[in-house]
Order: C-alpha cells, then structure tokens, then sequence
C-alpha cells in the first residue's frame, strides 16, 4: 500500500479512481475522530489540532484497512486544500499593511533565517533537507497547517508520513507551552504592550495559541499579536512559491507542477475578497470554523495513516 497522505502534485503515483461510496467509511472515521477532538478541546481547552492528531495516532490500527484507505485519503488532501483556502478570511491586506515596513521586514527576515536554519540542522543530523523545511516552516509560519501545507507540496516521495507525524506531535506540544510561558517571560523582562505582542505573534506557531498569549498579556498586546501572527499566516502562500522553485515534481512523473498550487491561489484570493469587507461577519466567523474543522479532520487522518514504526525510527536517529 502507497501512503498517498498530502500529495499536491501527484508526484507519487496517480490515485486510484474511488467512487463516493468507497469514501464514505475512511470519511466517517476521520470525521468522527475530529468530533472527539472537537469535544476534548472545547471542555478542556486543549489544542484542537493536538487532540485530532493524538486521536488519529491513537487509531492508527485503522490505517492498514483498505476499506478506509480511501476516505483517509480524500480527508487528509482534499479537506487539507479546503481548509487552507478558508484560512485566508482571517487575513485583511489593511491589517499588513498596518504594520509598517519594518515589522513587515522584520517578519519575513525571521520565517527565512527559521527555515533556513531547519534545513542546515536537519542536514547536519542526516534527516535530509525536505524534513528541514517542513519542521522550520511549521514554526516560522503558522504549526501545523504550515506543516500540512508544506508535506503537500513536497510529496512522499521526498517526505514520510512518519516525518509529518513527528513534526505534528511536536509543533503542536511547544505551541502549547509557548501558550504558557511566553506571556510570562514578556511580563518577567518588563515587554511593553506592543513589544509583547510582536514578540507573541512573531514566536508563538499556531493562531489560536499565538492569539491567546497576546490577549493573556493585554488586550492590547493581543491585538498587535493578531497582525503579525495573521501576517506570518499570509506568507504561507509565497514560502509555498518559493519552495516549488527548489523542489519541483519528480522527473519521473511526466508531469509539471503549476506555478502556484491552486490552493494558494484560492487562499490570496480570499483574504483579498475580506479585504473589502463584503464578507458578512457570520459568514468570515463560519469559514474560520469551516477551515478548523477541515485541517483538523486532516491532521486526525494523517495521524491514522501514518506508520508508527517509522516514527520510532525518526525519533531514534534524531536521538542519535
């Protein structure tokens, strides 16, 4: 069986044709693992991506069912694609704009030297630079949709779904803590409202984390966290440009990737449509849940379908 998990280009192999019936069991699953996640995170204020991917690892049993194989995978490339469009109503080119040159400068110059560094340190530990770049571009833009995002782009070819797992595991457990600590440690080095919440919304990876510590420290400081972490939100679609330039489409594949993935295209689309403000506020607030739900429920398939052993594998050479 060919793991098909998150690949934009179909650079692995083509997919075999699967009927809406044969979708309908692999779907139900993956949506009813989201569903728990879903619960778990709203009674215990967990991170809803964390609870889908420790749900989807928990049931990681399933993955070897055919039966499943494929709903599992429309659920963790096709709502994955979905989600990502629906990320762009949280972004307005007014709020970017905002920020002035220098923080726009600065925040561009800190995802390149983050991913940057990745790439060296994955290489250094013989983890090969595709792991770089999907490790140091979930935490230089946005955790775990970044990380979903990226593993699109690059294909398993270049990336296992053991590597993806890892780096979901853990992006997710440090965006968490960052959560915690870093509100703290702003307040402990005496950071003023503005500098807190550049410092929250340029470090912290996932959005709703990154937003709760701004708000933790002030409202004010949640504000500007809000921009700058939206505005690192928003360089998801050139760093995904960018890096189909260094990892096309495998030679063997006779295929030629676009020169942007349409999902990209339909993300700027949509924050340039929210930018006018013709999006009512319920139908913004419902696409922001919509887009929750569908990485969700493709981090929580991902997390069905990837091999543990090759987890453990992962994880034993990174200790090494």
């Amino acid at each position: 069986m060919t793991f098909q998990a998150a690949d934009l280009y179909n650079d692995i192999e083509d997919p075999p044709p699967s009927r809406w019936r044969d979708v309908v069991p692999g779907l139900v699953v993956a949506l009813a693992a989201t569903a728990a996640a879903a619960y778990l995170s709203d009674h215990y204020g967990a991170p809803l991506t964390l609870m889908a991917l420790l749900i989807g690892l928990a049931l990681n049993f399933l993955g070897g069912d055919v039966r499943l194989a494929a709903g599992l995978g429309f659920s963790s490339r096709t709502l994955l694609r979905i989600g990502i469009v629906l990320v762009g109503v949280r972004i307005t080119l007014s709020q970017i704009v905002a920020l002035g040159p220098e923080a726009l400068g600065a925040i561009i110059v800190i995802v390149a030297l983050v991913i940057g560094t990745a790439v060296l340190v994955a290489r250094r530990l013989g983890l090969g630079a595709p792991f770089g770049v999907l490790a140091g571009g979930a935490v230089a833009i946005c955790g775990a949709s970044a990380a979903m995002a990226f593993a699109s782009l690059l294909g398993e070819r270049r990336l296992g779904n053991a590597q993806l797992a890892l780096t979901l595991v853990g992006i997710s457990a440090a965006s968490a803590l960052a959560m915690v600590l870093y509100p703290l440690l702003a307040h402990h080095v005496g950071l003023t409202d503005s500098q807190a919440g550049f410092l929250l919304g340029a470090s912290i990876h996932d959005v709703a984390q990154s937003l709760g510590a701004g708000y933790a420290f002030s409202a004010a400081a949640g504000q500007t966290a809000a921009i700058v972490k939206l505005t690192r939100v928003a360089l998801l679609a050139p760093a995904l440009a960018v890096l189909a330039l260094f990892f096309p489409a495998q030679a063997d594949s006779g295929k030629r990737p676009p020169a942007l993935p349409w999902f990209v295209i339909g993300f700027f689309a949509l924050a340039l449509i929210n930018s006018t403000g013709v999006i009512p506020f319920a139908v913004a607030q419902g696409a922001e849940r919509l887009a929750a739900g569908c990485l969700a429920c493709a981090v929580a398939a991902t997390g069905i379908r990837s091999p543990m052993a090759g987890v453990q594998r992962t994880c034993v050479q990174i200790g090494t």
